[in-house]
C-alpha cells in the first residue's frame, strides 16, 4: 500500500478536527441547524490553514444522507466518495490551471444538470484570484443567480486580487494563522498516536517554523522523520530544517544588551560556518528584540507565540534593556534592513549592524537626560556655593545650578478671542514650571502662524531637537498643556523649517555661532544657552583641539 503522508492523513474529515478557526467552524454548523445555507462561500486566509478541507467537510455535510445537520457522517456512498476525490457532483478545480474564460463558460454549461445522486453540485474553486477578469465576468451572472441545486465553495490566499462583484455575491469568512500552542498540541497528538518520540521543544522548533500553518508543521515533521526515523532529537531537527536555535538568538540578544562586540562577532562567526541564511537569523533578531519590548508593552496579554521555557528570559532581558534602548535598537534594525537584503556581502554588513547595536551605549530620553543634568547641577551647587555664592548665570557655567522656574502670576486668557503672540509668550513661561525639558527645546521655535484655536510653529533648527515633537507622546502632552493654559482645545502645527517662510514671525536672535566649532557642540550650546569662556583653536591637519584661556 503507498505510504500517505501526515498532512493527507491527519486532514480534518468534520468540523470538530479543524483547529484554530472556531469562528467559521461554528457559523456553519449553525447555519445548518437553521437550515440557512448560502449559494457561494468564500475561504480566504494564509496557506495551510484550513480553507479547503473546509471547503470538503461543507461539501460532504451539504450532500450526506447519514448524519446530522452539519456533521457529515463520513460512512455514506457521497461522504466516501468526497473524501477520496472521486464524487462526480462534487467538483474541485485549480483555478490557476483552469483560468480562462473557455473553462468558465463550460462550467456554465454543466451546472444546467441535475446531480447524478446527491441534492447539490458543488464546485469548490482553489485560488479563485487566479481566474482573468473576463471568466470573472462570466461567472458573475451565474453566481449571483444560481439553480437551486447549485453551491459555489471559493478559496483563496489573496482576497484583495478578488473583484468587489464577486465578494458581494459570496459570504466570506476569513481564516487566521494558527496560533503556536496549538500547532504543538497538535502534532504532538500526531506523534503520539503514530509512535514517534520527540521532545517538547523539538515540536516548538518545527511547530515555529511552521509559521502559522497547520499543513507546513505536518509537512515539516514527515521530513524530519524520514531523516531521523521514529526517536527524533533536537539537533536533528536543526540540522535537515536549516533552523537557527533558538539559544543562539537569546545570546546574541543578551550580546547586544551588554555591549559585547566580540560576542556579536563570535555569533556571527558561528551562524556563518553553520551554513544558516545570515538574512533569516537578522529576521529572527528582529522578532526577537520586538518580542522584549511586546513583553514590557503588554506583560499581561498573550501576544507572543513563544514556549513557556522562554518568557523567563525574555522578561529578564526586556527589563534589563528598558522600552527606550529597545526602540533604539528596533528603529536601527529595520532602517538597515534594506542594506543587508541587498547586499553582494551579507556577512560584512551583518557585523557592522552588530557592532552599532553594542555601541549604542546608554539610551537617554529628553526627558532623562535633563533630569541628569539637573541633578548634576544640584551636586555641584551645592559644593560651589559653599565657598562663593554666584549670581545667577548661564548653564554653561559650573557653579550655577539650573532651578526651574516657578508658576507666574499670569492673567487669565480670553478664551473668546484668538490666540496671538503674546499669548504664546506667556504660555512658554507656564511650560517652564510644568515641563523644563519641553520649554528649553520649543522655545525658540518660530511661532509662523496663529488663526483663532490654531497655533504653527516651526521645527528647531538643530538636528538634535528637531524631532522632539515627533513623538506622539510628546506631541500629545504639548496639547494637553495648551489645553490646560488656554481653556479649550488648541491645534498644534508642527512645519519643518525648508517648508515655511520666515517672514513675518521671526524667531528670536540667536547668538553668535562659532565657525570653528563641530555642529553637535553648537547644538548642545544652543540648547542650554551656553557660552565658551574662551576661543577654540584647531590647529591645521590635527584632531586635536586646544583652549586658550582669555
Amino acid at each position: 500500500m503507498a505510504y500517505e503522508v501526515l498532512a493527507r492523513k491527519w486532514r480534518p474529515q468534520v468540523f470538530e478536527d479543524v483547529i484554530g478557526q472556531d469562528h467559521v467552524t461554528r457559523t456553519l454548523i449553525n447555519a445548518f441547524k437553521m437550515d440557512r445555507l448560502a449559494h457561494a462561500y468564500l475561504f480566504s486566509g494564509p496557506r495551510g490553514v484550513g480553507k479547503t478541507s473546509v471547503a470538503r467537510i461543507l461539501a460532504k455535510a451539504m450532500n450526506c444522507k447519514g448524519g446530522k445537520p452539519g456533521i457529515p457522517c463520513n460512512r455514506c456512498h457521497s461522504c466516501v466518495e468526497i473524501t477520496q476525490g472521486s464524487s462526480v457532483d462534487v467538483q474541485e478545480i485549480d483555478g490557476a490551471s483552469n483560468r480562462g474564460i473557455d473553462e468558465i463558460r463550460e462550467l456554465r454549461e454543466n451546472i444546467r444538470y441535475m446531480p447524478s445522486s446527491s441534492p447539490f453540485r458543488i464546485y469548490i474553486i482553489d485560488e479563485v484570484h487566479m481566474l482573468t477578469m473576463q471568466a470573472f465576468n462570466a461567472l458573475l451572472k451565474t453566481l449571483e443567480e444560481p439553480p437551486t441545486h447549485v453551491k459555489f465553495i471559493f478559496a483563496t490566499t489573496e482576497a484583495h486580487k478578488v473583484p468587489v462583484t464577486i465578494l458581494s455575491r459570496c459570504q466570506k469568512f476569513d481564516f487566521k494563522r494558527i496560533p503556536l500552542q496549538m500547532i504543538i498540541k497538535q502534532i504532538e497528538k500526531v506523534t503520539r498516536e503514530e509512535g514517534i518520540e520527540i521532545s517538547k521543544s523539538g515540536l516548538s522548533l518545527i511547530a515555529g517554523e511552521a509559521d502559522g500553518s497547520m499543513r507546513d508543521a505536518q509537512s515539516l515533521l514527515d521530513q524530519v522523520i524520514s531523516y531521523t526515523g521514529l526517536k527524533v532529537e533536537d539537533r536533528h531537527i536543526i540540522e535537515i530544517l536549516g533552523i537557527i536555535d533558538r539559544r543562539l538568538i537569546f545570546e546574541a540578544s543578551q550580546a547586544v544588551l551588554d555591549g559585547s562586540v566580540k560576542k556579536c562577532v563570535q555569533i556571527v562567526e558561528q551562524i556563518y560556518s553553520f551554513g544558516y541564511d545570515l538574512k533569516e537569523f537578522y529576521r529572527a533578531l528582529m522578532d526577537q528584540f520586538r518580542n522584549l519590548l511586546v513583553t514590557l508593552a503588554a506583560p499581561d496579554e498573550v501576544l507572543l507565540d513563544i514556549i513557556d521555557n522562554e518568557s523567563d528570559e525574555l522578561k529578564r532581558q526586556a527589563l534589563q534593556a528598558g522600552s527606550e534602548k529597545l526602540q533604539h535598537i528596533l528603529s536601527l534594525l529595520i532602517a538597515r534592513e534594506e542594506n543587508l537584503r541587498m547586499t553582494s556581502h551579507p556577512r560584512l554588513v551583518l557585523e557592522i549592524i552588530m557592532v552599532k547595536l553594542c555601541r549604542l551605549g546608554e539610551y537617554l530620553s529628553f526627558e532623562q537626560l535633563f533630569q541628569k543634568l539637573e541633578s548634576l547641577e544640584k551636586k555641584l551647587s551645592s559644593t560651589a556655593l559653599v565657598e562663593a555664592p554666584m549670581a545667577a548665570g548661564r548653564l554653561s557655567d559650573p557653579g550655577t545650578g539650573w532651578q526651574p522656574k516657578s508658576a507666574p502670576d499670569l492673567p487669565s486668557v480670553d478664551s473668546s478671542g484668538g490666540i496671538n503672540k503674546k499669548d504664546w509668550e506667556r504660555f512658554l513661561e507656564f511650560l517652564t514650571s510644568k515641563n523644563p525639558a519641553m520649554v528649553h527645546v520649543i522655545k525658540d521655535w518660530p511661532l509662523l502662524h496663529t488663526s483663532g484655536d490654531l497655533i504653527e510653529i516651526g521645527k528647531g533648527g538643530t538636528q538634535f531637537t528637531s524631532a522632539y515633537l515627533d513623538e506622539p507622546e510628546r506631541f500629545q502632552k504639548l496639547t494637553e498643556l495648551c489645553r490646560d493654559f488656554f481653556k479649550r482645545d488648541v491645534q498644534i502645527k508642527i512645519t519643518p523649517q525648508r517648508d515655511h517662510d520666515m517672514g513675518g514671525n521671526k524667531p528670536p536672535q540667536a547668538k553668535p555661532k562659532h565657525s570653528n566649532l563641530p555642529p553637535p557642540i553648537q547644538d548642545v550650546l544652543d540648547i542650554f544657552q551656553g557660552e565658551l569662556k574662551g576661543e577654540i583653536a584647531v590647529k591645521p591637519n590635527q584632531g586635536e583641539n586646544t583652549r586658550r584661556d582669555e
